[in-house]
């Protein structure tokens, strides 16, 4: 993947020309992880631009004592695989999302999912920020770049990102960004910072140094 820099911010460059005047564009693989009911299927259907593969299903009582629906208790479907869209950026770039499900009992998926990935998008609630420590931890471990998107209900956004950033027990350099998981457009910056401190990781790390899981940029 063809990147540019300045001293403001990454850039992407154009993409890769396929002989002619046509420009082939590069492609990325980004995980969108967090917490049980805390947006990330609303994410991907505000920003795919097809139909987006989905594999949510009706909860029932079955999971009555497993999952904590006391502060969603509106919810009434779950994911239960992995979600799948398609976005593109700057006609240069094509991510892949894969959306994650929240509850501990599907994190067996959530190695094969990082896998090939050049990042991840942490969805948070305000609310329930201990609910995204798992995919924090996860991602920490596997050394793979992440960003913190606090998702705002309500138009309500309680806490600042230093705020959170305490909470999670991050370093001050991970990006935690104010969102709106139903706006197309708050969803789209979320992924261009993704990309770009993927691109910031990627120039600082020592050659060697990067982790098996994370594909090349």
């Amino acid at each position: 993947m063809d990147f540019t820099t300045s001293e403001q911010q990454p850039v992407l460059a154009t993409g890769k020309h396929d002989g002619g005047s046509r420009i082939r564009p590069s492609s990325a693989k980004i995980v969108v992880a967090g917490g049980f009911g805390v947006g990330k299927t609303t994410l991907m259907g505000s920003i795919s631009e097809n139909a987006p593969l989905r594999t949510e299903a009706v909860m029932t009582a079955a999971a009555q004592d497993l999952d904590d629906i006391a502060r969603i208790p509106a919810k009434r479907t779950t994911t239960g695989a992995v979600d799948f869209g398609r976005v593109t950026l700057e006609d240069s770039l094509v991510l892949y999302l894969f959306g994650t499900p929240g509850q501990d009992r599907f994190w067996f998926l959530w190695d094969d999912v990082v896998t090939g990935s050049i990042g991840a998008v942490v969805l948070a609630d305000s609310r329930r920020l201990a609910d995204s420590v798992p995919a924090v931890d996860c991602f920490e471990e596997c050394g793979v770049p992440f960003v913190v998107a606090l998702n705002g209900f309500n138009g309500s956004q309680p806490l600042s990102p230093d705020q959170v950033r305490g909470a999670l027990r991050i370093g001050a350099d991970v990006p935690v960004v104010l969102t709106d998981a139903r706006q197309r457009g708050a969803v789209r910056e979320v992924l261009i910072r993704m990309v770009e401190y993927a691109l910031e990781r990627r120039l600082a790390a020592p050659a060697g140094r990067l982790p098996a899981t994370t594909a090349s940029l």
